[in-house]
């Protein structure tokens, strides 16, 4: 079906004439890779900061928060609480390094510090998580238009994602930032406009929405015990530690943006407004999810069309009408969480105001898309072409690799959304990735970072091990029953922790076994690494 009318089209062809119109104009400005890449360091602290938060308000938190709040309850809002803790570490000590360092790239020092392995090994951590964010996002804006338009999820990333290298491609980092800029105040907008059609069409308004989720107990954070084998509060709030600190201190999406800073201090400033303002956005969005679930509670018969859509996209097309309403009697709401703001919007909101929530949607995807494919595009020309291929590029030559590069991002993150259609959750997809790619990442950055002493070969093996453990932790819950005992008894989240737990501290063992009977044997030793 179609819903959109000629005036939601028209603001929907406006906000991408727009963002185009951006790519067009910095486009004039980028005659060399480092305005391309870092905006030649005159980005105002807080345009940076906004432009982080739009990052993380992608559309995985704009359709996929929501859907877990409708689906469980809260417990996704503790990683919103651990950015505060990851954010100082980040402006203490990771701003402060990469302004000194002066690389584009956040994985050069890695080279320096380890060998090219090292840099090779987080540079693979770093697309594959890039290709893993890029591909859910996609996945997102296609879920949400195609109960909007009718059309394919193929067709709709295909022409979003077009959209979205054009305007990279011509502006670079400067165009990335300041869309990202109007796209954090559109996306905000949408979600308070959402929140207010919702509340408005509920009978009993909040204090129905509070009493349904109390009585339902939507609003629990989890559980505050010691089990991590489940998802409860510890586990998310460490999961969202590290992954918060992997982002604001390692991801080249961040890094890279603070080169563009007037200075250090701007920079750390952009993280702290950034945490400032995503963290009462969360809450809202979380806020938007129990609302639906209030709203579709008091009138359950509207949700059934959604339920008989996701009991047909899991059965042959062949089933009959009987077979379906049997699937879709049986679907728990975190089955369908994902797909109920969509038909919120498809059947409750009026003409135009559609419109403006499409356009929000795009906005949530296209700034971290958009960032991601620009960085991407960057590691790849300074950690991968110059390092592997020929390190004495032309301007013209690297401003050439920069735009293909882009492109190929975009096109492979593409392809990566098509294949994860038909999963049960965006936002958990999303997370068991991030957390696999990104865990050897971090843990081999701290050793690099935080440990002097260790030396080549201890960080080789302390990685080696950690990924072996990553790939255990992984993929052993699908051994088969004889093999049981081999599962890996943790939550899934708790990947991120272990292996990067197990790089950083075995990085350090190794180094200290290394150098005790160095110091034993000698007083004059002890006393030079004492010093040291």
């Amino acid at each position: 079906m179609n819903n959109l009318r000629i005036l939601d089209l028209a603001i929907i062809a406006l906000y991408l004439a727009a963002m185009i119109g951006v790519g067009v104009y910095f486009a004039r400005k980028n005659s060399n890779p480092e305005q391309y890449s870092s905006a030649s360091g005159k980005i105002p602290g807080w345009a940076i900061g906004l432009s982080i938060y739009a990052t993380f308000l992608s559309s995985n938190t704009f359709l996929g928060v929501p859907g877990k709040a409708f689906g469980t309850n809260w417990n996704a809002l503790v990683f919103s609480l651990s950015m505060p803790l990851a954010a100082w570490v980040a402006a203490r000590y990771f701003v402060p390094f990469y302004r000194a360092t002066g690389e584009i790239s956040a994985y050069t020092h890695l080279e320096k510090r380890f060998g090219s392995w090292a840099r090779t090994y987080a540079v693979v951590c770093f697309l594959l998580t890039q290709l893993a964010r890029i591909g859910s996002i996609f996945f997102g804006i296609a879920l949400t238009l195609q109960a909007l338009t009718g059309f394919s999820m193929e067709m709709i990333m295909l022409v979003t994602g077009v959209s979205i290298i054009i305007y990279t491609v011509l502006g670079g980092i400067e165009a990335v930032i300041w869309t990202e800029v109007v796209q954090g105040v559109i996306k905000t907008g949408g979600a308070l406009l959402i929140l207010y059609l919702v509340i408005s069409n509920l009978p009993g308004g909040l204090a129905k929405v509070v009493e349904i989720g109390q009585h339902d107990d939507k609003f629990s954070l989890g559980g505050f015990s010691s089990d991590f084998t489940q998802s409860t509060f510890w586990v998310v709030l460490l999961y969202g530690f590290f992954i918060n600190l992997n982002n604001f201190g390692v991801d080249q999406n961040y890094v890279q943006r603070y080169h563009t800073a007037t200075s250090a201090k701007q920079a750390a400033k952009s993280i702290w407004l950034c945490v400032q303002v995503y963290l009462p956005a969360s809450f809202l969005f979380f806020v938007i999810g129990s609302a639906l679930y209030a709203y579709y509670q008091v009138h359950p018969e509207l949700i059934e069309a959604v339920k008989l859509k996701v009991a047909a996209e899991k059965l042959p097309l062949t089933a009959t009408a009987a077979q379906l309403a049997q699937a879709a009697a049986q679907l728990q709401p975190a089955d369908y969480g994902d797909k109920v703001m969509p038909h919120f919007i498809v059947t409750k909101v009026p003409p135009g105001f559609v419109g403006l929530l499409v356009s929000a949607i795009l906005s949530a995807a296209m700034s971290t898309i958009s960032s991601g494919m620009n960085a991407s595009a960057t590691v790849f020309v300074a950690d991968i072409y110059e390092r592997y291929f020929k390190a004495d590029l032309g301007m013209r030559q690297t401003m050439r690799l920069l735009h293909v590069g882009t492109v190929a991002v975009g096109l492979l993150g593409m392809g990566t959304g098509i294949a994860m259609i038909g999963v049960k959750s965006v936002l958990d997809v999303w997370w068991e990735l991030s957390g696999i790619f990104a865990a050897g990442m971090l843990g081999l950055f701290l050793l690099a970072v935080v440990s002097r002493h260790t030396r080549n070969h201890e960080a080789l093996l302390a990685t080696i091990i950690g990924v072996l453990v990553i790939l255990w932790m992984t993929f052993s819950p699908n051994l088969p029953a004889g093999l049981a005992a081999f599962r890996n008894p943790l939550h899934k989240s708790m990947i991120i922790v272990v292996g990067t737990l197990t790089i950083f501290l075995l990085g350090l063992l190794l180094a200290r076994l290394r150098k005790r009977p160095a110091v034993a044997a000698s007083p004059a030793a002890e006393l030079k690494q004492t010093v040291y």
